[in-house]
């Protein structure tokens, strides 16, 4: 199941660096992360899903280029973005 309107406003307003920011990687990254989060779940009880397996991979793959991207662009925001999504210990 996707997730709701009403938590993905949430995670925006954690993530947003000012005012209607929606696009930064910051908000994005954490977006992917609470959709990854939940596409584990659901592997749990459909082990044989292959294309949302497929889906699941591409969604990561993308999230390791924008952490990528943050992490060569400003460190700071790249180490309290992984802090506080508890990846990468």
């Amino acid at each position: 199941m996707a997730i709701t309107k009403e938590s993905k406003q949430e995670i925006i307003g954690n993530f947003q660096r000012e005012g209607q920011d929606t696009g930064s990687p910051e908000v994005q990254i954490a977006i992917l992360t609470a959709r990854i989060n939940d596409l584990a779940g659901h592997f749990k009880s459909h082990a044989k899903d292959h294309a949302s397996r497929r889906g699941l991979l591409m969604m990561v793959s993308k999230r390791a280029g924008l952490l990528k991207y943050l992490r060569e662009r400003d460190r700071k925001k790249y180490l309290d973005v992984i802090g506080k999504l508890g990846l990468r210990k």
